[in-house]
């Protein structure tokens, strides 16, 4: 491998993932050999609270770790990302005589990586792509938690890759034949127009007392074993942590090796400034992850007198107008194109050329039925640097995706789910299609922004805010339906999260809301006002966590004290108690027909509405003073 460990962030350098995260112990080491910033007490510290060598890799805890990982098959699948970004950016910016991008990324998985769908669903679009600078190692050892994999987990997997497009070589003797894991590597890297899988049989703790079983795989060796284990190897077996001179003299030529190959690349770019200064300047922007000045005024700004739109169609106009003003921007769809409309209408895919169907250098994504590995391969994406990656499917089947999600929250990586057929609003598809819980679920997941925009002004708030968060990915959940464009909309409002979209002196009751609900909700205040004499004023809420972002003070005149509020989103009530003393939303599955006799149905019309604010004015009235339920004892957010 090639790489610099003075500078972890060197953008041609080899990636490696360690898919079967939890023997990360063995990572550590080595990056503490070669001179990452890990010394050896961050090694004794290994799980300790505040160490850099936590239970599993994060890529943000430890330098030299290139993605977060643990949860099985989620490494092997941002291995996938890496290599996609690695051909992705070598087709746009190298050029002959000036090759910038040609790093391989390899990966180490595991029998419980092979057993997870995400590896599968990675493994298959990495076959289709031909990515041939990506070279996976399987740990053969045929144990797992529960003991022997025979007991669950007897499929030949070198077939299962081999039907996927890889090239499959095996090491039989991977605990001692250290040239023909060499001339493997050597032969995947001949090897140009398919990705490569090394099956590497080994013995799970070899050397050891316990070699070849379950009860080595998650505890430490007992002292007199690991005595033992030192001995074999001619180490002294009273020693720890003990490291000598001449391996950090030998480990130290190949990060010195590193460091050169960073200096000439550094030269080559010099050169290439000179001789191409537009490509070279947008590189160095887009691996600073700044954006180009002015990138905004791309964003579209309604009025009330434009059409009802559906927010998956404002979208759509979103992606299409950043498409030539933020290259950096590469996404697509789990096969739901035409649905989620993310494809701009001048993009190209991303294909190998051999397919006819696009080249390396397309932005968008086919990633196929594979939600979950779609989310993984965009965690990926995101890590290999300068590109923002995005990826469409419906709202409910992001829940597919949730194990990419969390992980892209913890990683800090911001990526783009364009989340559509966001509610029960989707209609004929039915309950199995309409999301109930989904948000609450994301909204739960500790630094993830989810959307769920109004018009069209707040489809552009959203993607403001998405693109210029650097560490925070983003769910935008969009309508099937059209919805009108409201008085009161603006990006400026929509970007605080949450903002008054109707204020009213003296007003009775406050009317929250999200998404297509607001319209409704706007109706409502109408109705209460003409029917009942009720004054409403009316509170649009895109984004939770952005609001929770604001000071108490902006809350507080979004939520006042001594008004009562109500929250009315067709989805879980879950959550809303943070915000409004009554909630009115769905906590049992939606219906299959009509979109329209659904929501009548499930009574989301103004005067369902208003006989709900009816009876939370009642409720509420001889509670003096009425506080808001901003209004807490402490801040949630720790």
């Amino acid at each position: 491998m090639k790489f610099n460990p003075k500078n972890p962030s060197w953008a041609n350098r080899d990636r490696f993932v360690l898919s079967n995260g939890h023997g990360c112990m063995l990572q550590y080491a080595v990056l503490h050999l070669f001179g990452y910033d890990l010394s050896i007490d961050d090694l004794r510290n290994f799980r300790q609270l505040g160490s850099k060598t936590p239970g599993h890799p994060e890529a943000h805890d430890t330098p030299g770790v290139e993605v977060t990982t643990g949860p099985l098959g989620q490494g092997f699948a941002n291995a996938v990302g890496l290599a996609m970004a690695e051909a992705h950016v070598a087709a746009r910016f190298n050029k002959p005589g000036y090759t910038l991008f040609d790093n391989y990324t390899y990966c180490f998985f595991g029998d419980g990586c092979a057993m997870e769908g995400v590896a599968s669903e990675a493994a298959s679009q990495a076959g289709h792509l031909q990515l041939g600078k990506l070279i996976a190692i399987y740990d053969d050892n045929h144990i797992s938690i529960d003991g022997d994999t025979n007991c669950a987990f007897t499929e030949d997997v070198m077939k299962r890759f081999d039907a996927y497009g890889w090239h499959c070589l095996h090491v039989e003797k991977g605990d001692e034949d250290l040239e023909a894991m060499e001339k493997a590597i050597a032969e995947a890297k001949a090897v140009t127009d398919k990705p490569t899988v090394i099956k590497l049989t080994t013995t799970i703790g070899y050397g050891s007392k316990l070699q070849g079983t379950g009860g080595v795989h998650g505890n430490p060796l007992k002292a007199d074993d690991a005595k033992s284990v030192k001995a074999k190897f001619g180490f002294n077996p009273e020693e720890s942590f003990a490291v000598p001179q001449e391996v950090y003299d030998l480990y130290g030529k190949t990060a010195a090796a590193g460091a050169a190959a960073e200096e000439e690349w550094n030269k080559l770019f010099a050169a290439y400034k000179k001789e191409f200064p537009t490509e070279a300047a947008e590189l160095e922007r887009r691996l600073a992850g700044l954006l180009p000045e002015g990138w905004e005024k791309a964003l579209p700004v309604y009025k009330t007198s434009d059409p009802a739109i559906a927010s998956r169609k404002l979208s759509e106009t979103v992606l299409g107008n950043l498409y030539s003003v933020l290259p950096e921007l590469v996404g697509g769809s789990a096969d739901l194109t035409g649905s989620n409309l993310t494809r701009a209408k001048i993009a190209e895919d991303f294909q190998p050329e051999s397919t006819g169907l696009g080249t390396y250098g397309g932005r968008y994504i086919r990633y196929g039925v594979r939600e979950h590995a779609m989310g993984a391969i965009m965690n990926g994406l995101a890590a290999y640097g300068g590109i923002v990656p995005f990826g469409g499917t419906f709202l409910n089947f992001v829940s597919y995706a949730a194990g990419a999600v969390r992980l892209s929250a913890l990683s800090q990586v911001p990526v783009i789910w364009v989340a559509t057929h966001d509610s029960i609003g989707l209609g004929e598809d039915g309950p199995t299609h309409q999301p109930i819980e989904t948000l609450a679920h994301f909204r739960a997941t500790p630094n993830c922004m989810v959307w769920r925009p109004a018009d069209g002004n707040e489809v552009s708030a959203c993607y403001y805010v998405a693109l210029t968060s650097k560490h925070t990915p983003s769910i935008i959940a969009l309508s099937r339906q059209n919805l009108p464009q409201l008085v009161g909309s603006t990006i400026e409002n929509g970007i605080k999260g949450g903002y008054v979209l109707e204020e009213k002196p003296g007003a009775d009751i406050t009317l929250v809301s999200t998404g297509s609900e607001v319209g409704i909700a706007v109706d409502a205040a109408t109705e209460l006002k003409e029917k009942h004499n009720i004054t409403a004023r009316v509170v649009s809420m895109p984004c939770c966590e952005v609001f929770d972002a604001q000071s108490k003070e902006y809350k507080l005149s979004v939520l006042p004290d001594n008004i009562p509020t109500l929250s009315v989103e067709a989805l879980s009530t879950l959550g809303w108690e943070r915000y409004a003393h009554e909630t009115f939303g769905l906590n049992r599955f939606g219906a299959s027909g009509p979109y329209k006799e659904v929501y009548e149905k499930f009574e989301f019309t103004p005067a369902g509405i208003s006989k709900r604010a009816l009876a939370t004015i009642n409720f509420w009235k001889d509670v003096k003073p009425l506080r808001s339920p901003v209004n807490r004892a402490f801040e949630h957010i720790i």
